[in-house]
């Protein structure tokens, strides 16, 4: 059975989270320091967690501290919306969505996905991007609603995600103009030549790693990046070829800066919206992952 939450502890830890000390804390709310101190020891003990470390000291929030303070936000809003609900004062808010995306995401792929998340519902949207496990941790703990991925956890990292595939496009290789030669003897005209490729991070790498084997193409890597917009720079300032799926440099093409080199058969790039378990699922992350194709 899980322990009851005392919310005056709750709020006594919220509140000397937010000011970064004991001692501030205890002048804000009008309680003597070694009081508020032994509140805090209570709460800990009560949850069984450490919420804070000390370092030279400082209070520094555990990372299960962080998860805590994010929940008491969420608690005492809600307790406030409350009161104003039953006093007849509340105007409702916009549903809330938090939206992960993986940094290779092509930005107008996340634009897409944010315009048809507002037809959905007119909602107020936060965007964040970062690495995959990043944005999965947070996606575990319930700080994202959803997130749009090119790499699918295995094993007991998937436990709890539910990941739906929204495309799957063939991967070719892109360049400026000057490399418009290597279309001949494609793809044995590559190899050597100066490449941007994606990180490991990326479910692409080995893709293209194990692409290369198989054709005897070798990869003269000049950068790594996970940005697909970096990488759309780079190329188009001529100093290198990158792999993509077609779509993210549809505009590029259109506008002669970028040229397709030659596609690579049997590499394709998928991507995913992802969810977690939850109790109370978001509605508009629920109907974003059920109705958004590319």
């Amino acid at each position: 059975m899980n322990p009851w939450i005392n919310y005056h502890h709750l709020f006594y830890f919220k509140t000397i989270a937010e000011e970064g000390s004991v001692s501030k804390a205890a002048v804000r709310l009008h309680v003597g320091q070694p009081t508020l101190s032994a509140q805090l020891r209570q709460f800990e003990e009560a949850i069984g967690v450490q919420l804070f470390e000390r370092q030279h000291k400082k209070l520094i929030l555990t990372e299960q501290g962080k998860v805590a303070l994010d929940y008491s936000k969420n608690i005492f809003r809600m307790g406030s919306e409350m009161y104003e609900v039953l006093h007849d004062r509340f105007k409702p808010l916009r549903p809330a969505l938090h939206l992960g995306a993986l940094d290779s995401v092509p930005k107008q792929i996340v634009l897409q996905l944010v315009k048809h998340a507002y037809r959905i519902s007119p909602c107020q949207i936060t965007l964040s991007e970062g690495k995959s496990d990043e944005l999965l941790r947070e996606l575990i703990a319930h700080r994202l609603d959803i997130m749009v991925t090119n790499f699918l956890p295995t094993g007991s990292d998937a436990k709890g995600l539910y990941p739906r595939s929204i495309t799957k496009k063939n991967v070719a290789f892109y360049g400026a103009p000057r490399f418009k030669a290597l279309r001949k003897g494609f793809p044995k005209s590559i190899s050597g030549q100066p490449m941007i490729l994606p990180t490991y991070d990326s479910r692409l790498r080995p893709d293209l790693d194990h692409w290369a084997k198989l054709n005897q193409i070798e990869f003269n890597v000049i950068a790594e990046s996970q940005d697909i917009s970096v990488k759309k720079l780079m190329a188009i300032s001529e100093m290198g070829l990158i792999p993509t799926a077609t779509h993210t440099v549809t505009g590029q093409v259109l506008r002669g800066e970028l040229i397709e080199i030659g596609q690579l058969q049997g590499v394709h790039e998928e991507l995913f919206l992802i969810t977690a378990q939850r109790r109370h699922a978001n509605p508009v992350a629920s109907k974003l992952k059920e109705t958004f194709t590319i």
